[in-house]
């Protein structure tokens, strides 16, 4: 009784939500699902779900992931059921599994892909069950919520659901040892003409052997404690991937993958090497689930990245790329400041990249940006770095000790102000890094690029002081 009484008010909840929340600015995505809790404490373990469900969770990526898999799946004909417009924490996951459930709760999806918090972790699994597990990695993100990768792994191995297959990524160190004693399918890229032989990041969170606190040495490294890394003293070391990038073609935009003993040649989606880490997931999930490699190779070549995450346009005569960098999250920042910097030609840097969250209460921890690799925009290609938000000082500080001469620096407390700081020289590409939280401001500001582009201004000429 207490489940179909909730069914009906927080689908009742949702649909007025869907009538008025436009009118009154009110964004409750979750809010059915608080409903259906408040109701039936044991919401989601009732409600009716699809025959096969996919978690995906970590730090970076598992959005894009969930994105790019939801539409892979969709082209191959199964009706999807997820949560990529609402929450990942557990109420939003609650009000997912909602709107997929019918008054009677029945579940008309075939598949369910959903988008797991990490710190939500201790109050999903123990009612919703996976099937597959898929975990991309795991960073250091924001301090004061996530403190530390090893925090998280332990939050998320605590709470792991039992029976689920585990989709893990090789070339991460930390993540890779979530599950022990879980069924183990791993992905991971091949040494790269671009990677190094020695650590060249600012932190490296995986130094120690987890098993021994040896030392670890490594034989790979891509960036912070991605790579290939081994322990001399007791011989711990990453996995052989079952999915394995052997070559990648940038020019070209292609990759191999070895499964088997087999190549497969697939498009790329992106020119970016954590989006290939993405998209290497969505075809190890694919693989996994049974689906021929010839149909995973022409789905997986009609897909994209969604354009809230990367986009690149033409507005008058500049190149305007817009890019998510996480704020707070060193190294998502870092992992987008190196591709701009390898980028050929002359650039200009806007930077959005200021937590809106924590900016409502006047307050964001500017610790981490001494986490971020800020010295990969210290490039002579790079010939103007605009900073937006009352942070930007703070920005622009950071940027002058990483070596950023500062006639290149130019800052504005107000966003809205930003755009007039850029020069509108046709042979030179803007890139708009933004926080995840910053869409609003970050459409007003591309908004207001567009029209001074199209109008033939020119914009400031001044440094930062």
């Amino acid at each position: 009784m207490r489940l179909k009484l909730a069914l009906l008010a927080a689908k009742f909840t949702a649909f007025m939500l869907k009538v008025f929340g436009r009118l009154l600015h009110f964004n409750g995505t979750f809010f059915p699902g608080k409903v259906a809790l408040k109701i039936c404490p044991d919401f989601l373990k009732r409600v009716a779900k699809p025959k096969t469900v996919i978690a995906v969770t970590g730090t970076d990526g598992k959005t894009t992931t969930c994105n790019l898999l939801s539409d892979a799946l969709e082209k191959c004909g199964m009706k999807v059921l997820n949560n990529r417009f609402g929450s990942n924490v557990y109420e939003g996951v609650v009000a997912a599994f909602l709107s997929g459930a019918t008054l009677s709760n029945r579940c008309p999806y075939d598949i369910a892909v959903i988008e797991i918090d990490e710190r939500s972790s201790h109050k999903i699994y123990p009612s919703l069950k996976p099937d597959y597990l898929v975990v991309t990695n795991l960073f250091r993100d924001s301090m004061k919520r996530n403190a530390h990768p090893e925090f998280i792994y332990n939050f998320i191995d605590k709470a792991m659901p039992e029976g689920c297959t585990l989709i893990q990524n090789a070339d991460d160190s930390i993540s890779m040892r979530l599950g022990e004693g879980h069924k183990k399918v791993y992905f991971g890229i091949d040494k790269l003409p671009s990677d190094h032989e020695a650590e060249f990041n600012i932190i490296n969170d995986a130094r120690i052997c987890p098993k021994c606190h040896h030392k670890l040495s490594y034989d790979v490294v891509r960036y912070h404690h991605v790579g290939r890394v081994h322990c001399d003293h007791c011989g711990f070391k990453t996995p052989e991937p079952d999915y394995e990038v052997t070559r990648i073609d940038w020019e070209g935009g292609v990759m191999n993958v070895r499964h088997n003993g087999e190549n497969m040649v697939y498009p790329l989606i992106s020119d970016t090497i954590h989006n290939t880490y993405n998209e290497l997931t969505v075809i190890t999930m694919m693989s996994e689930l049974g689906i021929d490699a010839e149909k995973i190779r022409e789905t997986v070549g009609s897909l994209e990245v969604t354009k809230t995450r990367y986009n690149h346009i033409k507005v008058g005569d500049v190149d305007l790329v817009t890019s998510i960098a996480k704020g707070q999250n060193a190294v998502a920042c870092s992992i987008v400041f190196n591709y701009v910097a390898s980028k050929p030609g002359r650039k200009e840097i806007l930077l959005l990249i200021e937590d809106h969250g924590d900016n409502q209460h006047s307050y964001e921890n500017t610790a981490w940006l001494y986490d971020c690799d800020f010295e990969f925009l210290n490039d002579e290609k790079i010939e103007r770095i605009v900073i937006g938000g009352k942070f930007s000082p703070d920005i622009a500080l950071r940027l002058r000790l990483a070596g950023v001469p500062a006639e290149k620096i130019f800052t504005e407390l107000d966003p809205m102000e930003t755009a007039k700081d850029l020069s509108y020289e046709k042979d030179k590409t803007v890139y708009l890094l933004y926080d995840i939280y910053q869409q609003v401001t970050t459409d007003a500001v591309v908004k207001r690029i567009t029209e001074i582009a199209k109008a033939g201004q020119k914009g400031g000429s001044h440094g930062e002081s």
